[in-house]
C-alpha cells in the first residue's frame, strides 16, 4: 500500500511540473501583436533625415531633358591661347595663306588698273595730236644717229621759220638707244604748205674730251599732207636732213 502511494505521489508531482510549461505553448498570441513587433525598429536605432540635395529617385526614373538642360552647366569656348598647339598654327598658316591670296588679288587689279589707265593716256595722247596737229598742216622732225665716228651728243635744238621749236638735252641711256639705232622725235607742229626754212644746231664733245657746236640751215618743202623730217648726225661734223 505504500509503494502505491509512492507511485501516485510521484506521478501527481510530474503533472504539476508540466502543467505551467504546457499552459505557455497553449496560450494563443493577441491578434495584431505579431505584426506590431516586426514593425518595431531595433532599440537604439533612430530615424535619420535624408538630406535635400539627394536625389532619392529609383534609377529607372529619368529626368526630362528640360531638366537635364538646366541642371548642365554651358561648358566654355576654348580661347585661341587653350587651344592645342597643333590645331592654333594650322590656324594661324590658314589665316595667313588667306591674307596673301587677298594681297595678291588686290596687286593684280592694281596693275590692271594701272595698264588700263596708261593705255587711256596713250589714245588721248594720239587723239591730242590729231586734234592740233591734223594731218594736212602736220610736220613732225626726228633726230637719229650714224656713222662710226665717237663722239658725246649733249644738246640739238630744232628752229623752224626763225623760231626755236626744239632743244632737248641728253642723257647717257638716250645716248647710247640713238647709237643702238633708236630714232628721237624731237618735235611735232604744224606748217602751211610750201617752203620753211629749218636751222640745226649741235652741241657736244668729241672722242678726245674736246667740245664742240656745229651749226647747219636747210629748206623744208612742205605739200599736201603730214611732213616727216629726219635730221641725221653721221659725226661731230656732218648733220643731213632727210625726208621720211
Amino acid at each position: 500500500m505504500s509503494k502505491v502511494l509512492k507511485v501516485i505521489v510521484v506521478g501527481m508531482s510530474a503533472l504539476l511540473l508540466t502543467l505551467p510549461v504546457y499552459a505557455q505553448g497553449a496560450a494563443p498570441v493577441p491578434g495584431g501583436q505579431e505584426s506590431v513587433r516586426e514593425e518595431v525598429a531595433p532599440e537604439g536605432v533612430e530615424d535619420q533625415a535624408i538630406p535635400e540635395d539627394i536625389d532619392v529617385r529609383s534609377a529607372d526614373e529619368k529626368p526630362d531633358a528640360q531638366t537635364a538642360a538646366e541642371g548642365v552647366e554651358a561648358s566654355p569656348v576654348p580661347s585661341p591661347a587653350q587651344l592645342p598647339v597643333g590645331q592654333g598654327v594650322v590656324k594661324a598658316e590658314a589665316r595667313r595663306a588667306a591674307d596673301k591670296e587677298q594681297t595678291k588679288g588686290l596687286d593684280e587689279q592694281v596693275q590692271e588698273i594701272k595698264a588700263d589707265v596708261l593705255s587711256i593716256a596713250a589714245q588721248l595722247n594720239r587723239l591730242e595730236e590729231k586734234l592740233l596737229y591734223p594731218s594736212d598742216t602736220q610736220v613732225a622732225i626726228f633726230v637719229s644717229l650714224e656713222g662710226t665716228e665717237k663722239f658725246r651728243l649733249d644738246a640739238v635744238t630744232i628752229e623752224m621759220d626763225g623760231k626755236k621749236v626744239a632743244h632737248h638735252l641728253y642723257t647717257y641711256n638716250e645716248i647710247e638707244a640713238l647709237r643702238k639705232g633708236g630714232v628721237q622725235r624731237i618735235h611735232v607742229g604744224n606748217a602751211m604748205t610750201g617752203e620753211h626754212p629749218l636751222h640745226v644746231t649741235i652741241m657736244g664733245k668729241t672722242e678726245g674730251g674736246s667740245d664742240f657746236q656745229r651749226e647747219e640751215n636747210f629748206k623744208v618743202a612742205k605739200g599736201i599732207g603730214p611732213k616727216l623730217v629726219g635730221v641725221v648726225l653721221t659725226g661731230s661734223k656732218t648733220i643731213t636732213v632727210k625726208d621720211w
